[in-house]
């Protein structure tokens, strides 16, 4: 059976095929090809979009505000623009810093309130980990997001790079979604998937072809995906995708592009239909941790 296209994300109901917002600012040299491919992405039915202030040092915030958008808008907060610097953002995990993100992102995106806003913490890999103050007890940073959301100015919180001890200990909290990486080929978080599963909780991976940093494992490498792609007529990139959305009900994607043909492929993956057979090939491909402690 092919999956079900729509699933509940931050208390509505939205396509479970959203779209990526980071790719944007690969565009930020021609800003009306960024407004156009976003526009595109609405018109073909995208109504959840991801986002952050970091991207492009706000610039991607700035196309969906242009755009004026009815979507679902997702942000993450626990870092901040730090443009010049060799990696473009730094930390920022302290109560005081989540609520100054959150102020930066309603006044870029020119609104009132967003519908949800992810925690990430710096806890984990991939990312950068936390040190010093950084290091921040995760009740001080959910007392300051509850604040947020009883002020209206973020309507759900989610997670986003977390342990499933971390999500146990959120959950009086009321969490709407987590973000983790998460893929055909880096499967460690299935316990947590299975947690928010059982708990109602949106699950939207990253990193969800693998492969996102030299050396690690790629979906579209593995030869059962590629005899899936080549049966089915479609790519290595969509059948991983399509596996996603088979995996569990509560599984939404947020692929990026800067491509109006790629943004096409992606949104197409919510047609695809995996058999019992081809979903048990692909199920017994190998996991691998996905270890990014060397990079």
């Amino acid at each position: 059976m092919p999956p079900t296209e729509q699933a509940t994300l931050a208390g509505r109901t939205v396509f479970r095929v959203g779209y990526g917002a980071m790719q944007l600012e690969r565009l930020s040299g021609d800003r009306p090809a960024a407004v156009a491919l976003l526009r595109q992405a609405l018109e073909l039915g995208v109504d959840h979009l991801d986002t952050a202030q970091f991207y492009g040092n706000g610039f991607v915030n700035d196309v969906i505000r242009e755009v004026r958008t009815g979507a679902l808008i997702a942000t993450k907060v626990g870092a901040d623009p730090d443009p010049g610097a060799p990696t473009p953002l730094r930390l920022a995990q302290k109560p005081e810093e989540l609520r100054a993100s959150v102020e930066d992102n309603l006044r870029a995106l020119g609104v009132d309130s967003i519908p949800l806003v992810n925690l990430r913490r710096a806890e984990r890999l991939p990312g950068v980990l936390a040190e010093g103050d950084q290091q921040v007890d995760l009740d001080d940073q959910l007392e300051v997001m509850t604040q947020l959301r009883a002020e209206g100015k973020i309507g759900a919180i989610g997670l986003s790079a977390v342990t499933p001890e971390t999500l146990r200990r959120a959950l009086p909290a009321g969490i709407a979604c987590v973000q983790n990486a998460y893929s055909l080929v880096s499967r460690d978080d299935e316990e947590m998937l299975e947690l928010c599963l059982a708990e109602g909780i949106a699950w939207v991976p990253f990193f969800p072809l693998g492969g996102a940093f030299p050396g690690l494992p790629k979906v579209t490498d593995e030869p059962p995906v590629q005899k899936a792609a080549q049966e089915l007529g479609r790519t290595p990139a969509q059948v991983g995708l399509a596996w996603l959305l088979h995996r569990a009900p509560n599984v939404h994607l947020i692929p990026g592009t800067a491509s109006v043909e790629h943004l096409e492929a992606n949104l197409a993956v919510a047609e695809i239909e995996l058999d019992d057979e081809t979903l048990a090939e692909l199920g017994a491909i190998p996991t691998r941790p996905m270890d990014l402690s060397l990079r």
